[in-house]
């Protein structure tokens, strides 16, 4: 497979990932950990991806493109993560003592 179509294969499960949304609302806090670890794992490899298509690439924009689509993509979920994470600990564990 040509390099250009493993970025735009990076940047179509980005964008699948992007239009996936959760509702973690009605999640455990077990459960809404899990999918941070997931998000946090899912980060790691996508970067890995990347840095490795900066080492084998010439198109710096596409490179640059799919590093803050991902970036921007991950702190989103990360936030609506961390936002329900806090507030589902806080009511189950903080208030019920």
């Amino acid at each position: 497979m040509e390099e250009t179509d493993e970025i735009e294969e990076l940047i179509n499960e980005i964008t699948f990932r992007k239009s996936k949304s959760k509702d973690y609302q009605n999640m455990k806090v077990e459960e809404i950990s899990k999918e941070f670890k997931e998000i946090m794992r899912y980060e790691q490899e996508s970067f890995k991806k990347i840095e490795e298509f900066e080492k084998t690439q010439q198109n710096s924009e596409l490179i640059e493109y799919v590093k803050i689509l991902c970036s921007n993509t991950v702190a989103r979920e990360i936030s609506d993560i961390q936002e329900t994470y806090l507030k589902k600990i806080d009511e189950e564990y903080l208030n019920s003592k």
